[in-house]
């Protein structure tokens, strides 16, 4: 099963205000679980990328003034993503800006019943605890502490291994082993050993004892007819 997980970093809130996606990460999952396979492209939003939005992603206009707009990406881009799964953290802001730019380039829309939200899997299985992606990563363990500014392609990769945790966490079907790892204790407690067959065969009274309990209760039992 191949999943997507997917980030965008923009110039602002809103693509119908005129914002723009300035970048864009993709990380490819198979069977929950991430691969090496990639896509991740910085994108010239053709605009300015204000002051406040900067200090959060620290993508400069100056830095994207010679990278690629989005229609020169948007073929690779697709390509990458094919017709799987899109796992998305607050779906609804990422999708609203890749539809609008795709719109824009007269290309169709993806359509949002081939989107998982992974901030409503969250809300659902967390319900009253903070649910960004710095919260959820502190829950699950998993090290963001390079996470210093936002980044799309490492908000991706974060993103796909908190969502192995929440779809059911790392080898689920291996979660004693693990276990045996960390405990000695629990390792010897779970080992188990062959024993050898034992017999008791009953006693010729015991034998007798029962004949005679069911001659008492049955009358001409249909094993005495038997030849």
């Amino acid at each position: 099963m191949r999943e997507i997980a997917i980030d965008t970093e923009t110039t602002g809130l809103s693509p119908f205000n005129g914002d723009k996606i300035v970048e864009i990460g993709c990380v490819e999952m198979i069977n929950h679980v991430p691969t090496n396979n990639v896509f991740h492209r910085y994108i010239n939003p053709q605009r300015d990328v204000p002051e406040e939005v900067v200090k959060i992603h620290g993508i400069t206009e100056e830095f994207l003034k010679d990278k690629p707009i989005f229609s020169a990406i948007a073929d690779e881009f697709l390509a990458f993503i094919g017709s799987d799964t899109l796992v998305i953290h607050n779906a609804a802001f990422d999708m609203s800006f890749i539809n609008a730019e795709l719109a824009a380039i007269n290309k169709e829309p993806i359509d949002m019943g081939r989107v998982i939200d992974s901030l409503a899997i969250a809300r659902r299985k967390f319900p009253g605890d903070k649910a960004n992606l710095d919260s959820l990563c502190k829950k699950f363990g998993i090290d963001n502490s390079h996470r210093t500014k936002h980044g799309a392609l490492l908000d991706a990769e974060l993103l796909s291994e908190v969502y192995l945790e929440l779809v059911g966490g790392r080898e689920p079907g291996l979660a004693m082993t693990t276990l045996q790892k960390k405990s000695p204790e629990v390792a010897a407690a779970v080992k188990t050993e062959a024993r050898p067959e034992r017999f008791f065969p009953a006693s010729e009274e015991e034998l007798k004892e029962h004949r005679d309990f069911l001659l008492s209760k049955l009358k001409d039992p249909v094993w005495n007819k038997l030849s």
